[in-house]
Formats: structure tokens, C-alpha cells, sequence
């Protein structure tokens, strides 16, 4: 098996990996009480998902 003749630096390791980055996530308004929520998730403050209570809302419990 080869091994590396030379330390690889820390430029060239970090240039490798500038693509391993998390995503940023998508945030949207909530159509029923304007909220900011993540996307294809129920929200959070009301508890509606595509015009319908999917959960109970946290404010109500």
C-alpha cells in the first residue's frame, strides 16, 4: 500500500474538504400565522403543515 512521501499542508487538506460544509437551511413563512419556519416541517408556534393542524400548537399546552 503507498503511504505520502510529504505532510500534506494545512492549505491543501482545507481546500479538499471546502466542500464538505453543511447546507444552510431554508427558512419559509408560515401562510397561517406568519412565522418563520423550517421548510417541508410543521410549525412550530401553530402547528399547521399545507393548511392543516398536524400538532397541537406549543402555545396551547
Amino acid at each position: 500500500m503507498a503511504h505520502p512521501k510529504r505532510k500534506t499542508s494545512k492549505a491543501r487538506r482545507d481546500k479538499r474538504r471546502s466542500h464538505l460544509k453543511l447546507a444552510d437551511v431554508t427558512l419559509t413563512e408560515c401562510p397561517n400565522c406568519s412565522s418563520i419556519h423550517q421548510r417541508h416541517r410543521a410549525c412550530g408556534y401553530c402547528g399547521y403543515y399545507r393548511g392543516r393542524e398536524v400538532v397541537k400548537a406549543a402555545s396551547e399546552a
